[in-house]
């Protein structure tokens, strides 16, 4: 598995673009609709996105990627978020286009998609439908987890409480590449030596 890293432009999250076979493509929040252009400036096919959660910074580019086909996925607990005034967009004056969801995942599932198989990790706390995905020996970890920090959860559905007993679900993970919604990667190992995750 090929994992490629966009990096935003103005305020949003990372994109990751996995892909098995270096032509069809499963995104990890499509923040932006340039999405679409650099999957396609690498020769990539978004198929499906998977949301971390469905806040407006990670749901930017999820309009343009559905109308070239891509199927758009969340945690069902999400899904009033992601589609509805609480994902913050008009709060902070970037409203993401409409878009629908094509399907939903619980945690748990493993998702066979593109040739690939992602695990579904509830880790609620920065809202109460974020998740983390596992595949290809890394950990897509939106909002839950950063280098040297965690989310926010003083927003709409998000719970502290919630927040610590998710740290303590990825605390007892094997070591592997975190990959975050915002800022540079980082190990579960590296965070738990910050004392991040204990």
């Amino acid at each position: 598995m090929e994992i490629s890293k966009i990096y935003p432009r103005g305020f949003a999250a990372n994109t990751y673009l996995l892909t098995a076979d270096g032509k069809n493509a499963v995104a990890v929040d499509a923040a932006q609709p340039r999405v679409l252009e650099e999957a396609a400036r690498r020769g990539l096919a978004v198929r499906f996105v998977l949301l971390t959660h469905g806040h407006f910074d990670h749901i930017g580019g999820c309009a343009a990627l559905q109308r070239a086909g891509a199927k758009i996925g969340c945690m069902g607990a999400e899904k009033p978020l992601a589609l509805g005034p609480d994902n913050m967009g008009e709060a902070f004056g970037s409203p993401a286009e409409p878009f629908s969801l094509d399907f939903l995942f619980e945690d748990g599932d493993a998702l066979d998609l593109c040739g690939m198989r992602i695990k579904v990790l509830a880790t609620p706390g920065h809202t109460a439908g974020s998740c983390c995905f596992l595949a290809g020996g890394a950990l897509f970890s939106g909002d839950t987890l950063f280098a040297g920090d965690v989310g926010r959860c003083d927003l709409p559905t998000g719970s502290g409480a919630q927040l610590s007993r998710s740290l303590k679900k990825l605390a007892a993970l094997p070591d592997c590449a975190v990959r975050p919604g915002h800022g540079d990667d980082t190990t579960l190992a590296r965070e738990r030596e910050n004392g991040i995750l204990c």
